[in-house]
């Protein structure tokens, strides 16, 4: 393979959990709630599927329903539409939604898996081109930076950045043009059969990992290295 692409959340980063998350955001505003509060407060946000990159809403309210199908594709869509899920739940303050939104943005809400930077670091050292193709409304490269991942990446192609998602063929397209790479010689590595497999329509090779929290999941990027050739 010339290149591998990969996703970001749940294929080499894992976001907190809900609570950590809602803890932190509580802990900076000077708010505090109490144990059974808080696992109540952090039960409902997962459920409107209001943390992005962790679980998905379990209903999307008719009224966001059309903003949630195209949140990726503009970086205020995407705010829309997680700020949106997260005012359906009760908080005790009324900036702390949009302070939820700033806490997943920072390099502190993201833990790498164990087994990346082995595997970006590796397909680096064998001249593979590292590619990473991420739906998402907001700037991942500081997570990177801040994990030590971003000298292993050539390219980043990020759908807020080309107004357009996965599975369009378009978003795989710009990342193979950035790397340089034919689609028949470049890999896929996602954790979404149907948006990262939107690859296999431009003639990639497409491997799924499941997203799993980090510490049940050690090494499921390593076979990578073994498609990769």
């Amino acid at each position: 393979m010339a290149a591998v692409l990969f996703d970001f959340s749940g294929t080499l980063f894992r976001i907190e959990s809900t609570e950590s998350w809602l803890s932190a955001v509580l802990n900076e505003a000077g708010l505090a709630l109490t144990g059974p509060e808080l696992e109540q407060a952090a039960a409902a946000l997962e459920t409107a599927g209001a943390l992005p990159g962790g679980t998905g809403p379990v209903e999307v309210p008719e009224e966001l329903a059309g903003l949630w199908a195209v949140r990726d594709e503009s970086a205020e869509q995407h705010r829309a539409a997680y700020t949106g899920l997260s005012r359906r739940v009760p908080l005790p303050g009324p900036g702390l939604h949009d302070a939820l939104y700033e806490r997943r943005m920072s390099p502190a809400a993201w833990t790498p898996y164990q087994d990346a930077a082995h595997v970006l670091r590796t397909l680096r050292e064998r001249g593979t081109g590292v590619g990473v193709v991420s739906n998402i409304g907001w700037d991942l490269r500081p997570v990177f930076r801040e994990h030590g991942l971003d000298p292993y990446v050539d390219a980043y192609t990020l759908s807020y950045e080309h107004g357009v998602q996965k599975p369009d063929p378009r978003l795989f397209t710009a990342a193979c043009e950035e790397l340089g790479a034919d689609p028949s010689q470049v890999l896929m590595v996602g954790d979404d059969r149907t948006a990262d497999g939107g690859a296999a329509a431009l003639g990639c090779r497409v491997h799924f990992v499941d997203h799993l929290p980090v510490a049940e999941r050690p090494d499921a990027l390593l076979p990578v290295l073994g498609l990769a050739g």
